[in-house]
């Protein structure tokens, strides 16, 4: 059951083919999405290289920094696949093979025809002590170890990982938001957002400029978790934005 504490997570996105442009990330997106809907705050999002020393990093301060990390990319069956590894050392532990892993891996290769060989295998290797997330797509499964999930960069094998484990993660308060829509030139609308945000420090205040038909918008967000407050927040930028000469959409 959800709390009012606000809990916190952190994505890290691992993969020489994102930083090369080559391959376009839908996962955090995803993510964004569904940890909102169980009440868990997206607070920050990395993308590294595979290379050991920044995965490490980036897992060990993350994994301290917030409630939960999930990370993508980098457990398959290639050489450069190395993010097993790289959260067995983050944690100071073994990497292993683990039995249910191979055998599910085994079973499902065997299943489809194909040779069951060592790069295969490999990914049943996960960092000792960790418990397993199932893979209903490809059998290659992910783990968990403490706050950390480890699970695929496909996305569509991503989306099966994290919905295998969403029950078991403890939510907080839920963010709702708000969408005013202005005209006004952001430059003009800056401090009157800055005063709103003050007096309105437990919800985030978000400017989105666009142009439309050439002419200079934007898109305030107000997110936060109580309904009522947002409410009479965006009743109160309505006030401001009508002393300034601009009436808003508010949606």
């Amino acid at each position: 059951m959800a709390t009012e504490k606000r809990v916190t997570a952190a994505a890290l996105v691992i993969g020489n083919e994102i930083l090369s442009g080559r391959t376009v990330d839908a996962n955090l997106s995803y993510l964004g999405r569904r940890l909102n809907e169980l009440g868990i705050q997206m607070r920050e999002a990395r993308v590294v290289a595979d290379d050991e020393g920044a995965i490490v990093e980036a897992v060990n301060t993350l994994r301290s920094n917030y409630d939960y990390l999930f990370t993508t990319g980098g457990i398959g069956p290639t050489h450069d696949d190395i993010s097993s590894a790289c959260i067995a050392k983050a944690f100071g532990v073994s990497l292993v093979r683990h039995p249910d892993a191979e055998r599910a891996i085994a079973e499902f290769t065997q299943a489809n025809g194909r040779e069951l060989t060592e790069a295969r295998l490999k990914m049943a290797d996960v960092a000792d002590g960790a418990s397993l997330i199932v893979n209903e797509v490809s059998a290659a499964p992910g783990f968990r170890i403490e706050n950390v999930f480890v699970m695929a960069g496909i996305p569509k094998i991503m989306q099966a990982m994290f919905e295998a484990v969403a029950d078991d993660l403890v939510g907080g308060a839920v963010m709702s938001s708000r969408t005013v829509t202005t005209f006004i030139p952001e430059g003009v609308l800056a401090p009157t957002l800055t005063t709103l945000q003050n007096e309105y420090a437990d919800m985030d205040v978000g400017s989105y400029p666009f142009f439309e038909d050439g002419k200079p918008g934007v898109n305030v967000v107000l997110r936060g978790p109580e309904e009522a407050k947002l409410d009479e927040a965006v009743a109160t930028l309505g006030e401001r934005l009508d002393a300034l000469g601009e009436d808003a959409t508010r949606g």
